[in-house]
Formats: structure tokens, sequence, C-alpha cells
């Protein structure tokens, strides 16, 4: 083995400037390679953020006009959703609806204190609503079963809104604020992944909507569904039990509006997982040039050793030695060069994470990724030195030593 190494060495050193060039192209192969896998991470990354990572299996419906007439009305009509909805949709898709809540929008509102005042708008919510989003109170707690019932005059703010309405932000839960002439205690703090809303119990929103049962969005969180036909599915039957209440075409999109972020997140994992896809067979086929590179540096070599190697057949070196020899050499130079590349392209990307890019966060690679490069480089390197091994082979000792 020391012996191998040695010889390996040896090539290297006296080939100082064949080496270095064939090294620079596999190295600039595994760069570009670690480059583009990182910035595809980067924009999956950015795009989840965007859109919310969490709560990727609720479906929000909204308030609709129709398109066609139905049972005797005519189109035009204006569709209301109810807060009774709920436990309609619950009951009648069994199966797919796991959670049903209402949400009311509140009209825009000053919030003040004697510190400051911000101008938003309220969402009349139930218990379980941050938690179908996905997010955690960071301070306090979030409404509770008692507020909806005793209809309480409680808000929960986001932690950028409480900095600015309080001048000590540590003293926020159970501070009070004025609202509609109203006076609001703080009980809770939330850091959002996007968006500013301020909570109030729903009991207490439709009080200061004169005790409408109008809403205007349900949140429903699924469940049974694995894939894309599934969430179709589940779409489709809220949509009749919708369409058998209020009385319009179920095939009828615009009377009721839904979004169902599990059929878009499945859609857009599958554009991601594609994404991923193009950045590898782009990034293999710029590293392509360097590994052929490889070969036929070996071939050179083959040819410069034919006088060698037909010696060491002549005094007994068995074909896999030389197969061997070939084989690592190109090896050697490959994963040599291309954990340089790795290298670069690493410390690249971790620059750009320190650097700020709209649509694109955390553009790193991860273990998983070094492992499949690795192989990649070792893959690449048997197949670069393959064929000039295999013409090895064949040179005949009587013919080599003739070879000058």
């Amino acid at each position: 083995m020391f012996d191998l190494i040695r010889e390996i060495y040896q090539t290297l050193r006296n080939n100082k400037l064949r080496t270095f060039l064939t090294g620079f192209a596999v190295a600039w192969g595994i760069f570009m390679l670690i480059i583009l896998l990182g910035m595809a991470r980067g924009v999956v990354n950015g795009f989840e953020n965007s859109r919310g990572s969490k709560g990727t299996n609720n479906v929000n419906v909204f308030n609709g006009r129709t398109s066609k007439a139905y049972a005797g009305y005519k189109e035009g009509r204006y569709i209301q959703l109810k807060n009774s909805d709920t436990q309609t949709v619950k009951d009648d898709v069994k199966n797919h609806v796991d959670v049903a809540t209402a949400f009311v929008q509140g009209s825009n509102s000053v919030i003040s204190t004697q510190h400051d005042y911000i101008s938003a708008s309220y969402s009349g919510v139930y218990p379980n609503f941050l938690s179908l989003r996905g997010e955690e109170i960071q301070e306090g707690r979030f409404i509770n079963d008692m507020d909806m019932q005793l209809q309480r005059k409680v808000l929960v703010i986001t932690r950028k809104n409480a900095r600015i309405l309080f001048e000590d932000s540590t003293k926020v839960v159970g501070g009070k604020v004025t609202m509609h002439g109203l006076t609001f205690t703080i009980i809770g703090v939330y850091d959002p992944e996007w968006g500013e809303d301020v909570f109030i119990p729903y009991t207490t929103a439709r009080n200061l909507a004169g005790g409408s049962d109008n809403v205007d969005r349900l949140t429903l969180t699924i469940k049974n569904v694995k894939t894309l036909e599934d969430g179709k599915a589940a779409e489709q039957e809220i949509r009749q039990s919708l369409a058998n209440k209020h009385k319009f075409d179920v095939n009828d999109q615009s009377a009721i509006w839904v979004w169902n972020r599990f059929t878009q997140h499945i859609t857009a994992s599958s554009a991601m997982d594609i994404l991923q896809v193009v950045i590898w067979l782009i990034g293999l086929f710029t590293m392509l040039s360097g590994i052929v590179g490889v070969s036929n540096i070996m071939f050179v070599s083959v040819k410069e050793r034919t006088h060698e190697i037909g010696i060491r057949r002549a005094i007994g070196a068995k074909p896999r030695h030389i197969l061997t020899q070939i084989l690592t050499e190109s090896v050697a130079i490959t994963t040599l060069f291309g954990y340089i590349g790795v290298f670069f392209g690493i410390l690249i990307t971790e620059l750009l994470k320190q650097m700020s890019f709209e649509g694109i966060k955390d553009p790193t690679v991860d273990i998983s990724i070094a492992i499949k490069v690795t192989l990649v480089l070792v893959v690449a390197g048997c197949l670069a030195g393959l064929f000039p091994a295999l013409k090895a082979l064949k040179v005949k000792p009587v013919e080599a030593l003739r070879d000058e």
C-alpha cells in the first residue's frame, strides 16, 4: 500500500503542470456543483419561509359570489359564510376534516397606550387558531375557552407591536391598551412567520360587530391526505358540504374561494424536487469536463509508462496490480482536487449565508450533500481511470519492452 502511494505521489510530482491543470478542471466542476446545490437549497428555504412552512395541511375558505344560476337562484348572489358552517363541514366531511374554526376580520383600529400607538385591524379567532397556523406563544398565553365564554376584552399581539406600544418590552403581558374606546388587556406575545395580526376572542369580535354570525373565513385542518389527489378530493367534499347548505353549484368556483395549502405544498414540493434534479444534472455535466480531462491524462500516462508496464508484467506483476495502480491514481487526482472544490464551494455558500438576498434563505449544503459528492468523486475517479487501465492491461510484455 505504501509503495502504491509513493508511486502515485512520484507520478503527480513529476507532472506538476499537467496534474494542476487537470485537477483544476475537476475542482471547478465540484465547486460549481456545490454552489448550485447551495443556491437551490436557499431558493427552497426562501420559498417555504415566504409562504409559511407550517400549517401546510390547512384549507382556508372565503366568501364569494356565484357565477351560475342554481335551484332558482340567479347568478351574482353573495355567499356569506357563517360560524355554524364549521360544525356543518365537520359533520359532513368526517373522514377528511379534523379541526374547523371560524375567523372574523375587524375594522382597522387605533390601538394605543400612553407610550405610543399602532394602526391595525384585529382578528376574532378561536383558541385553536394559532396552533393551526403552526405558531407558538413566546410570552404569556393565547386565547382560551374562558375568554370565549366570558367575552373578555383581551389581546394577543406580535413582538414587534409590543416594542412599539410599551416602553419596557419585558412588561407587556398584563399591560393595558385602548381600542375602540374600550380597554383591553394584553395576554400574550408571539413572533409570526409573516404578518402582524392582532387577535381577540371570536365572541368578543362578534359583539363588536353587533352579534352577527357572519364570518370572513373558515380554517379547516384536513387529515387522511397524503397525495395531491387526496388533497383535491378533500377540497371537493368541503365544497359539496357548503354548496348543499348555501345552495350553489358545487362546480361554481367563484361561489366560495378555497385556498388549499396542502395541494399547494405538494405541488411546490414537486417543483422543488425537479429543481434539485436539474441542479444536480447541470453540476454533473459541468464536472464531466474535468473527469474527461482526468481520463485523457491517464491515457497519456499509460502511453508514457508503456515500457515500465512491460517490465512489471515481465517480472510477474499480475493484471490486477496494474489495474489497481491506474484506478487508484485516477481516484487520487479526482478526490484530491474534488475536495478542494468542495472546500471552496462550502466556504462561498457560508459567505452567501451571511448576506441578504430576497427570496433566498440559508443557501448552504448539509452533510448528506457532502456524502453524495464524495460518492460522486469516487465513482467519477474510477470511471476516469477505467478505460486507460483496460488499455494498460492489453499491453503485451514483449511489445512493451521494445517500446521506446
